[in-house]
This record gives structure tokens, sequence and C-alpha cells, in this order.
């Protein structure tokens, strides 16, 4: 039986849509790369054959990059185990990103449909998966609907629930249900997640710990001559190097700052920003000639001469060019932002590491840093500009924290291996769709 919540979630998803569109219209714009394939975002996908006896098909749902990179292990590790699997994506870098990492992998790449009822019930005819898997906050009410009609397993794999998200769910009685499902399985990415989702009322058998799969990615490695060669493409001199790594708007021009602090004391201090969204290059460009320095852009080509300050407006590059850092600031974190990015491909890197005050999405992997000396807090820009300073000027200093990082990274490995154990069962015992 359809849940009552549900009818009034579909009844309401076509008006929010259309609401919505422009916003949404304007950003794919921006971002580029979303007219092949948008009508497989209307569930327009070419039907695919029974699945074969024997042989589960397993739809993975990622949103993008960074968690399609997690789950690269698992994906080896499902087609390993003779799966076939379907993976979608959300967003255009993420589409490419899954053709160039997982192509060989997957037996069918395709965008995630919209979640109104059409359009997922169109491409669950056409697909026929027998065992769906969502990675972390992926949590979409027709489309695991849609699984549970069918008596399809749902498992989330490096399941997260946000502050945000969690308020939002605490606030309204029943609608927890109907966002994380009445049969799904969540393998939570920390305690506190599990925490979460049993005060939302997911029973106690439905969750387990399998820890972040984003632990076990580990950043290819860069030797001296290629950094060097990505130091003269990118027009960096010789120098420590402070990272703004995705950063969020503000936080490049506190950078600018705490790198000017540092060459005002004498130090041949380099900076090198990656924002977090390629398309706001121009804001950057911007936001650096007001600062009166010079800069280059990553998609320009080599830079002709060294510059003041580069920027990699790139997607996908970030763990490579953390291989360049001595200090790496960790953005979406200095007030207004409160979520902060992702700290870990610094600690696998063995980098020392400065965040803001707000690293709610990452709050345990924050404090663990803090504890294990790994990591240091920066209140204001000019915090920032004093942490990064000291740093980039004492050597002993930036080892110290970047092994402690390095080695509290290693000891937190595994949940690739776990994830793969819980989903084994479902492999071996797949429902028919």
């Amino acid at each position: 039986m359809t849940p009552p919540l549900l009818w009034l979630y579909r009844a309401l998803f076509t008006p929010a849509l259309v609401a919505l569109a422009p916003r949404y219209g304007l950003r794919m714009i921006r971002r580029g790369g979303y007219g092949p394939g948008f009508t497989q975002r209307l569930g327009w996908l070419p039907p695919l054959p029974p699945p074969v006896p024997g042989r589960t098909r397993v739809w993975i749902q990622a949103v993008s990059v960074g968690e399609l990179l997690a789950l690269g292990p698992v994906l080896r590790g499902l087609h390993a185990a003779g799966a076939e699997i379907i993976l979608t994506t959300t967003t255009s870098t993420g589409r490419r990103l899954a053709a160039e990492r997982y192509g060989s992998l997957a037996a069918t790449l395709a965008y995630f449909p919209l979640d109104a009822w059409p359009c997922s019930a169109a491409a669950w005819r056409a697909l026929q998966p027998q065992l769906v898997v969502l990675a972390e906050g992926e949590r979409w009410p027709e489309h695991v609907h849609q699984a549970e009609r069918r008596g399809v397993p749902v498992v989330c794999v490096n399941a997260r629930l946000s502050d945000r998200s969690f308020r939002r769910l605490s606030r309204v009685p029943g609608l927890a249900p109907l966002v994380l499902g009445r049969r799904t399985r969540f393998l939570a990415a920390s305690a506190q997640d599990a925490a979460r989702l049993a005060r939302l009322g997911v029973d106690a058998e439905r969750v387990s710990i399998t820890g972040n799969l984003k632990l076990d990615v580990t950043p290819r490695p860069c030797p001296p001559a290629e950094q060097a060669r990505l130091r003269q493409e990118l027009g960096l001199a010789a120098g420590p190097l402070l990272l703004g790594a995705s950063t969020w708007p503000g936080e490049e021009a506190a950078l600018v700052e705490a790198w000017r602090r540092a060459r005002a004391q004498g130090l041949a201090a380099q900076l090198l920003l990656v924002p977090r969204h390629a398309e706001r290059r121009a804001e950057v460009l911007q936001t650096l000639a007001a600062a009166g320095v010079r800069a280059h852009l990553r998609t320009h080509g080599p830079a002709p001469a060294p510059v003041d300050v580069a920027v990699a407006d790139t997607t996908g590059e970030l763990a490579l060019l953390t291989h360049l850092a001595d200090v790496v600031f960790v953005g979406k974190s200095l007030p207004p932002h409160t979520e902060g990015q992702s700290p870990l491909e610094a600690a696998a890197l063995g980098k020392a590491i400065l965040f803001g005050p707000g690293m709610s999405n990452f709050r345990t992997v924050a404090g663990e840093l803090l504890a294990a000396g790994a990591a240091e807090t920066v209140a204001t820009p000019t915090a920032l500009a004093a942490a990064a300073t000291q740093l980039l000027d004492d050597s002993a200093a930036r080892t110290a924290r970047g092994r402690a990082a390095e080695a509290w990274h290693a000891r937190n490995r595994g949940a690739a291996e776990r994830t793969l154990a819980a989903l084994q069962p479902l492999l071996a015992r797949p429902v028919a769709g």
C-alpha cells in the first residue's frame, strides 16, 4: 500500500520542481555538459534485458565526484564478485568522472532520473535492478518506494546525516520513514550518524557502523618530477605552498591576506586556490584582481611566467594538487559557511591542516584530527593568516602535524572491506526485480 505521505510528496514534487527550475537551470548552464543524456533525467533509458540468473544487477546512485571517488573500492569489489553494475550520477562532472574511472566496471552509465512518479517508474521498468545502493546522503522517496514495492533491497552506504538534514527530519513527525525508507539498510559512516538514525526511529537491526569510505581512497602517487612539472604549469615558484582546498565565497580573499602576511614576513610563500565549484572562476579572478595580485587559471593552459596566485579551476584534481601543498586550508568552514569540505585527502597525504569552525558535515573527522594534533581550527581570517604564516615558516611543526594526520588516516581505514562484507549476502541471494 502506498503511504499517505508519499501521495503528498508526489503531489508537491512537480510544483516544487517548476518553482526551482530557473535556479537549477542556471546552475546547469554554468556548469555545462548537461545536454547529452538529458532525457535520462526523465526516466527515458534504453530497456535492459532481464537480469542474468546468478548475476545480481546492482543500481548504484552517487550524486557527484566526491561520492564516486569514495565508491571506487566498493565498485571494484562488486565487479570482482560478478555483479552487473548500473551506475547513475546527478551532475555532469560526476557523469564524466564515472565514464573515465569506472567505464570498464559499469555495464550501464546514466543520469539519475527525477524523483517524480512517472520518471522513476519508467527508469525502474527499463533497468530492472535487483539491489539498490545509495551513497551517503542520497535519499529519494519515490526511488525507494519503487524498490520496496518490488521487494528489492535498498542499502545506503557511507550513510551520513548532516546537521541540517537531522534537524529537518526531527521537526516533522512521520517524515523520517518517507525520506529514509521503511526497509532501507544503513551502513553508517560514523557512530554519530548511526545514533542520529536511531533517534529518527530507524530500527537497530537496519543500521551498522562500517566507517567512512573516503578513508579507503588512496590518492595516486605524484613523484617529485611530476610535482615540479605541475608547479611550473601552474606558475608557482619555489617556496612553501599554502593550498585553499574546495574554497567558497569569501575564503579566497582570506587566503590572499594570509599569503600577503607570509610574504610580508619574508617567506617565499606560494598560494594555490582550488574553488569547490569551477564555474566560480570569474568571481575568483575578480576577487584576485581587486586584491592586486597576478593570477593564472589552470584551464588556460601552462602559465607563461610565474604568478602570485594559481587557480585550479578544474574538477577531480584536488587530490593530485594536494601533493604540492605544505599547508592545507579546508574550505566552506570560515563564517558564514558552516558545513565544511573534506579534510581526508590532506590527511591521507600527511599535510598540515587548517580549517574554520564550520565543519558540521565532518564534525567527527575534524574532532579526531584536532585530538590527534593533526589539525588546527582558525576562527577568523586573521587567525587563518597567523596560523598559516607560522606553519609556512616552521617546517618541523608542519612535519609533526602531517605525520599525525597520516597516522590518524591509517588507523581508520577498512570501511570498504566492511561495506563489501555487508553487501555480500545480498549478492549471493538476489531478489527478483
